[in-house]
């Protein structure tokens, strides 16, 4: 069967609460300890890992996190061609993907961490590379790199289909091995991507009164 491509947004924002750790404890760890300090080091922290690993929920966890307290945090990610001005408001600079950032951007992201720092802002980046391996200009990689550093790794298959069980679970939803396996093979490895199709898919169910199985699935995604 062909694979299906699935691009969920995500319905609600990642959470620091929300984020599954298995062998990315450290990192978590680090990142709850800054947030919820009154005041916050300043020394960067760097994320780095292959795709589906994390850092993407870790810097939205971290927004969100300060969001609630009140506090503003600037965002940076290859998307966005013309990045803004740094803004003295920030409490912290969020960077995505730096590994992706074209010239400008790397211009931009080099002013907001000098920016940053000469405020004690915090710096949070995340790439696909360790720093020493980031193909981007020196004075910005090397800015990257001297603070903390935590590589993430992605959850494994028997991870990610522990915390699908205990989700459907909390939910009072039986996900048969079949559906399962039809989830974790057919859909993106990133869990949050998986936790919002589980979201879906109970609506779905509920919906239509039935059980959830391969067909509803497909139905679901004909419906869309």
């Amino acid at each position: 069967m062909k694979q299906i491509a699935l691009d969920i947004g995500l319905a609600r924002a990642p959470t620091l609460e929300s984020f599954f750790a298995g062998p990315n404890d450290a990192a978590l760890r680090h990142l709850q300890l800054w947030v919820g300090s009154p005041t916050r080091s300043p020394v960067p922290t760097y994320l780095w890992g292959e795709a589906a690993s994390g850092k993407t929920h870790l810097l939205q966890a971290v927004q969100e996190s300060l969001r609630q307290q009140g506090a503003r945090a600037g965002w940076l990610d290859p998307s966005m061609l013309e990045p803004p001005e740094f803004d003295e408001r920030w409490a912290v600079v969020l960077m995505d993907d730096v590994h992706l950032y074209t010239a400008v951007q790397q211009h931009a992201a080099f002013n907001w961490f000098v920016n940053a720092q000469s405020l004690q802002r915090g710096v949070l980046a995340a790439g696909a590379l360790p720093p020493a391996d980031l193909k981007l200009r020196e004075d910005l990689r090397t800015r990257l790199g001297w603070g903390h550093v935590f590589q993430l790794s992605v959850l494994s298959e028997p991870e990610r289909r522990s915390v699908l069980r205990q989700a459907a679970d909390e939910r009072g939803v039986f996900l048969g091995d079949e559906v399962m396996d039809f989830m974790l093979t057919r859909f993106s490895r990133d869990l949050g991507s998986l936790m919002q199709l589980l979201e879906q898919l109970d609506g779905y169910a509920l919906q239509t009164k039935r059980a959830i199985t391969i067909p509803l699935i497909k139905a679901m995604l004909e419906s869309e």
